[in-house]
């Protein structure tokens, strides 16, 4: 990999050379904007793995991406501002050829026009009373809907936004004075109706505050990473200053709650949850939640966040270690829900694999769960995710092992060296992964390493979050017919690589500042089998529903995605270590369809699935009010998914029971972890299928690592 990565700053160098000394007059050129998508521009064309055609279908492409950026809620322009915006809809293909922004400077002084109109608009609007009475909806598909046709609808759409968001504020009081104790005073309708609006105004004054520290550059940035991001969604610009925060991000020591989030519609949506985080320990947030109000433990209202700019919720969400923040959150499901969340960096001990040990009718298994593939990024040998595998497989087998589950769920991805190193822990050797660059043939990284350490029953769970690094290692495994892959339909689908290329290394002796820097999009991984994951991700052996299997969180689901491609076959031989491979495989489906409680999973990600495509919201008080409650109790039906237990016993290894004696804090984590365990039914599947294997395997003797 550190080769692949030489390889493309050595060619960037040359060209750049070359690039530096024949432009050196457009360098020179006093406008950084149009330097800076010149720059971009050529950085894409000569670095990108699959670089796009910049013609009119990029033209609509940008030209869309940018305004939808810009006013998601479309609740700034109205159809005669897009009607004059559409003669640049197929032209800015060319205005970047040739170094013109004349699109982006039409479009920015409208939009800074219109945020000047909306602010007298929300003033005006907010300082009447809503009618709660009034039966009238609301339709947030903002993507779908028409821009307002004159001011006169402009303000009406503004109108129902505010009252919106009014009326979830309202609704909140109304049910936390009827749950007050009868001795506390009561406000009236009217005096909790103004008490909402009043919040309103402050969320909406104080995201106007938030914006006027935005300069044209912050909107400059937004145009180019609209372009940037039509090669796919993972190439994307970041601004000297968001530079500094990526650099932070990666180095582990942001504080917050640990999640990842991410604009959808105007919605703040959550999309990752950092392993060892926060909101990771705290279990109550999910991938796919939207936050629609957060609440500082020093202030008594919440502000809202919807149709609020994405870092200025980040910056309302994140702060010092030890505050707290609670969230209010849209659930997956559609309910409401408060989470509270205390401040903190990332625990790196919990992003480390930890194990457990199960027996079942007399016989003894393992469980590794893997949150991320980990490295050390100045010395991979001081510790990793593979060194620690291959550890923990030893202390295991130590205590008489006789199968293996590899947790990959939620698992995100790493470091490609430690896939393949984990790979050649339960092979003899042979290919793991293919990787392809655009302009070099396929590398076939190899496990060269002939000791197996372990050679016993093997299953590996995934989900649909399962992604990169933890789908290579599924494939392989899965390729080799090494291990029964059991998860939902596919994993995420990623498979793509990307490298941080820092611009000012093009700007010799230039006075027009800080450039940034690019993550561009520069290779693929394939399968041994010559498959991709990108988008199709890998299909589990064993398909069993999960909360996520109606949902839209893969990589198919992003916009500009690379599409699914395949190569030549590494040459591999599968394991000969099973008997009855596939009717192991049979054994576990049927078992898995007679199962009543993931029926009852399945149901319950059909009705997720079914509320997320409400978008019609009524605006009475009392109507909304029999909608919250009508999904609050449908969601009921689904309370005893979390009530399953298994009653399996799990414990941790004798050496972390050593440490148990002066770390309180971590038997407590390993026990939670052991009942979590004991109350899963995928691990409880897993075991079964081991059990199925060790009936099955041929050479039942554990290999002995060879020195």
């Amino acid at each position: 990999m550190k080769r692949h990565y030489k390889v493309f700053v050595l060619a960037f160098l040359f060209t750049a050379a070359s690039f530096a000394c024949t432009t050196s007059n457009r360098f020179n050129d006093p406008d950084k904007d149009k330097v800076l998508l010149d720059l971009i521009t050529f950085v894409l064309e000569k670095g990108h793995y699959d670089p796009k055609d910049i013609d009119d279908e990029f033209s609509k492409t940008v030209y869309k991406d940018f305004i939808t950026e810009l006013d998601p809620l479309k609740q700034y322009f109205t159809a005669k501002d897009i009607k004059e915006f559409g003669v640049y809809e197929t032209s800015i293909d060319d205005q970047i050829k040739e170094k013109e922004i004349t699109f982006f400077n039409v479009v920015f002084d409208r939009f800074m026009k219109r945020q000047a109109e909306g602010q007298t608009i929300y003033k005006e609007i907010l300082a009447t009373p809503f009618d709660f009475s009034k039966e009238e909806n609301i339709d947030t598909d903002y993507e779908n809907i028409p821009y307002a046709e004159n001011d006169k609808d402009l303000k009406e759409r503004w109108r129902k936004i505010l009252k919106y968001m009014t009326l979830g504020t309202y609704f909140d009081k109304i049910r936390e004075q009827e749950d007050a104790e009868d001795t506390e005073e009561k406000l009236t309708q009217s005096e909790l109706e103004k008490a909402s609006r009043e919040i309103t105004l402050e969320s909406m004054d104080n995201s106007y505050e938030n914006r006027k520290d935005l300069e044209r550059k912050d909107y400059f940035t937004f145009y180019i990473n609209a372009i940037v991001e039509t090669f796919d969604p993972h190439t994307y610009y970041f601004a000297p200053q968001n530079k500094d925060r990526f650099d932070t991000m990666m180095s582990g020591r942001l504080e917050g709650i640990g999640a990842r989030l991410q604009k959808n519609a105007g919605n703040i949506k959550v999309i990752e949850i950092i392993s060892g985080g926060p909101a990771w320990r705290n279990e109550q947030l999910e991938v796919g939640d939207f936050i629609t109000k957060v609440k500082q433990e020093d202030e008594e209202e919440p502000v809202s966040v919807m149709g609020m700019r994405l870092d200025d919720a980040v910056s309302l969400i994140k702060g010092p270690k030890g505050t707290q923040v609670t969230l209010t959150v849209k659930k997956v499901d559609g309910t409401l829900e408060d989470i509270s969340i205390t401040r903190d960096v990332v625990e790196l001990e919990e992003t480390y694999a930890k194990t457990a040990m199960v027996e079942e009718d007399g016989q003894k298994f393992g469980v590794i769960n893997l949150p991320k593939f980990y490295f050390n990024m100045e010395d991979y040998k001081e510790r990793n995710a593979a060194s620690d595998m291959k550890q923990e497989i030893e202390r295991l087998k130590e205590e008489g092992m006789e199968g293996l589950v590899i947790d990959l769920r939620n698992n995100g991805g790493g470091s490609l060296s430690t896939v393949v190193d984990i790979a050649g822990l339960f092979i003899e050797d042979g290919p793991v992964v293919q990787v392809k660059s655009k302009s070099e043939e396929r590398e076939v990284l190899k496990d060269r390493d002939k000791s197996i350490v372990w050679n016993g029953p093997l299953v590996i769970l995934v989900n649909e979050l399962s992604a990169s690094a933890s789908e290579i290692l599924a494939g392989a495994m899965q390729d080799y017919k090494r291990a029964i892959i059991i998860g939902g339909k596919q994993t995420y689908g990623k498979a793509t690589v990307q490298n941080v290329v820092d611009l000012n290394r093009w700007m010799r002796n230039s006075d027009l500042g800080d450039m940034g820097a690019l993550k561009v999009t520069t290779q693929k991984y394939y399968r041994v089998s010559g498959e991709s994951n990108q988008l199709k991700g890998v299909e589990s052996d064993v398909v069993v529903p999960t909360r996520y299997s109606f949902m839209e969180v893969g990589e198919k689901d992003l916009s500009n995605p690379l599409p699914w491609d395949e190569i030549e076959r590494a040459d591999f031989t599968p394991w000969q270590g099973y008997i009855d491979y596939k009717e192991t495989i049979k054994k576990s489906k049927d078992r898995m369809q007679q199962n009543e409680y993931l029926a009852l999973i399945e149901e319950n990600a059909k009705w997720i699935n079914s509320q997320r495509d409400v978008n019609e919201f009524p605006l009475s008080f009392n109507t909304y009010r029999s909608f919250i409650e009508q999904t609050e109790e449908e969601s009921k039906r689904f309370d005893s998914i979390s009530e399953y237990n298994s009653n399996l016993t799990f414990e941790s290894l004798a050496y972390e029971k050593d440490l148990f004696k002066s770390d309180e804090a971590l038997k407590e984590k390993r026990e939670r972890w052991h009942k979590n365990l004991a109350k899963d039914v995928y691990i409880e599947e897993a075991l079964n299928v081991l059990k199925d294997l060790k009936a099955t395997t041929k050479n039942t003797k554990l290999a002995q690592i060879k020195d």
